[in-house]
């Protein structure tokens, strides 16, 4: 039987795939969105969840759980100062993924995973930058 069997593995050994999970959470609680494959935004998604809900909480308790999670100051203090607090009268739900193109050098399948309250800004490229680089003559 299969109980309790789940899980993603993502061809990683334990300590190998619980440093990389810790990466990404932190790397989306300082960012608000990230770019990674499909398989690991789905593995990483419920583990922010739970640090949001965490975050909500705002005990000390809370934030000494994060901090053995996270290990980066600045991650924990943003997570409960600036990420849970905009989700307060949220009662879940607080990520998305969207799938975008597939990587070029392997074909991995591409995802963005960002809070659901991201507003995505483009950056201007300003003009002159493309006339420095013009035709040579």
């Amino acid at each position: 039987m299969r109980h309790l069997k789940g899980g993603f593995k993502l061809r990683r050994n334990p300590a190998h795939r619980k440093a990389l999970l810790r990466n990404l959470a932190q790397s989306l609680i300082e960012r608000d969105r990230i770019e990674t494959t499909l398989a690991k935004a789905k593995a990483v998604k419920p583990i922010v969840e739970k640090m949001v809900t965490m975050g909500k909480t705002g005990t000390l308790a809370a934030k000494r759980r994060a901090m053995a999670f996270l290990y980066k100051r600045d991650a924990v203090h943003r997570l409960f100062n600036d990420v849970a607090p905009r989700f307060m009268d949220r009662p879940g739900g607080y990520t998305r993924i969207l799938r975008t193109d597939f990587r070029r050098g392997d074909g991995a399948e591409m995802a963005i995973l960002e809070f659901v309250d991201h507003q995505f800004e483009v950056k201007k490229k300003s003009k002159d930058k493309g006339k420095a680089k013009g035709k040579r003559a």
